[in-house]
């Protein structure tokens, strides 16, 4: 496809062998991709190709499959580079998933920058991976978390922001750029800029963003941008951290032991150059495939086009999740969300909720979504989530608005 071109959600579920099953002898809806997404059989076939012809391990043998597997590696490496924007090859470090990505600016960063006193700022709307880490290393080092708070539409209010700024010394600013739980599109390249005119770092958890809109890591001027495989078509137990190199030169490693070495004598032990310092132990080769052909799987379909098809289809969400009687949907409005719609029925658990529609062949998520700061600004201790991608179609909402009816049916 080329810019502008609207995506055929029918023909690419050929792509996705999940999609040939019934569940419960229905037709499956899977409105879960917010959790993890499906895979299209490109990418499980280029896994298998490794597997089959190019498996050993990287950086460290001489002979032609151990040469072809680090090419591949590398190749990969370069694919993340080009998806992000990012300067350099060099930059992009492979973790295992956002959240190790995250706790590696905390710990390598965080824990030998922070001093008591200073401040850093995350937001209600945060996943516990971009919270947790950060409140952690708050109390390691004496420094102080505080939050952005959400405005009524679910939307980040940043009316407070001067105050902060006068506060205390920011020396942290880590926010999500789209909500794992309400689908919100924050305005983070002018958190990063003010992040900036604060002297402080800027952290972008991009994990729920890569699959859905162009992550453009220049242009949204962040020191770091965390990504994970699996919600991008890609396969778990792979993810990319972006750091501006000036800032991972000075930085000491999160993980040591094999690969990451320069030398090591009784004495001392001194770093590889980057990415190599922050990449310990064997290299996940087969799965870094899996994500570079993830990659080119979403470049193919255009990352522009799954951004206009999952507007279209969470405007028809609202609309039809609207007509069910007792529902309240959070969030802001279609355009200014991703592909996310979180809601409850009226004295219905939304355990109860997902469960009686999962009879109904529809995957909803139901619970907390890693967000409980969030949950309680909500007032709830949970929500119902469903969530769009590239292979969704109009008819599985339908199935969901279908399967609520139901639901209210078991209840009444």
């Amino acid at each position: 496809m080329t810019a502008g071109t609207k995506l055929d959600a029918r023909t690419l579920r050929r792509d996705f062998p999940i999609f040939e099953q019934e569940i419960h002898g229905r037709p499956l809806a899977f409105l879960d991709s917010a959790a993890s997404s499906q895979k299209p059989r490109q990418m499980l076939e280029a896994m298998d190709r490794f597997y089959e012809t190019s498996y050993a391990n990287v950086h460290r043998g001489v002979y032609e499959l151990a040469e072809r597997a680090t090419a591949a590696l590398e190749l990969s490496r370069e694919k993340v580079r080009a998806f992000l924007n990012a300067p350099h090859a060099r930059e992009v470090i492979f973790v295992r998933n956002a959240t190790e990505a995250i706790n590696l600016v905390a710990y390598a960063w965080g824990l030998w920058n922070l001093r008591p006193g200073d401040v850093v700022l995350v937001t209600e709307l945060e996943h516990h991976s971009n919270f947790v880490p950060w409140q952690f290393i708050a109390g390691k080092t004496g420094a102080r978390l505080a939050m952005i708070p959400l405005d009524e539409r679910g939307e980040l209010d940043l009316s407070g922001l001067d105050a902060v700024g006068r506060d205390g010394a920011v020396r942290v600013v880590a926010t999500n750029l789209v909500s794992n739980s309400l689908g919100t599109i924050n305005p983070v390249a002018r958190l990063a800029s003010w992040a900036h005119e604060q002297g402080a770092i800027f952290v972008c958890d991009a994990a729920q963003a890569a699959p859905h809109l162009r992550v453009d890591v220049q242009a949204l001027g962040a020191d770091f941008v965390a990504i994970s495989g699996h919600k991008m078509c890609g396969p778990s137990g792979v993810g990319a951290l972006w750091g501006r190199s000036e800032l991972l030169l000075r930085m000491d490693p999160f993980l040591t032991g094999g690969h990451m070495i320069s030398s090591v004598r009784l004495e001392r032990t001194s770093w590889g150059e980057l990415p190599h310092k922050f990449e310990a132990g064997t290299a996940p080769m087969a799965e870094a495939v899996g994500l570079g052909a993830a990659i080119d799987y979403l470049e193919a379909v255009g990352l522009e086009a799954i951004e206009a098809h999952e507007h279209e289809l969470v405007a028809y969400a609202l609309g039809r999740l609207g007509e069910v009687p007792g529902i309240t949907l959070y969030g802001p409005p279609a355009d200014r969300r991703a592909g996310i719609v979180s809601f409850n029925l009226e004295g219905i658990h939304p355990h109860d909720v997902a469960q009686i529609l999962d009879l109904q062949g529809v995957a909803i998520r139901a619970g907390h979504h890693c967000c409980q700061p969030l949950m309680h600004r909500l007032g709830v201790t949970a929500t119902n989530r469903a969530s769009f991608y590239l292979y969704t179609i109009p008819e599985e909402i339908d199935q969901l608005v279908e399967g609520l009816h139901t639901v209210r049916k078991v209840f009444a």
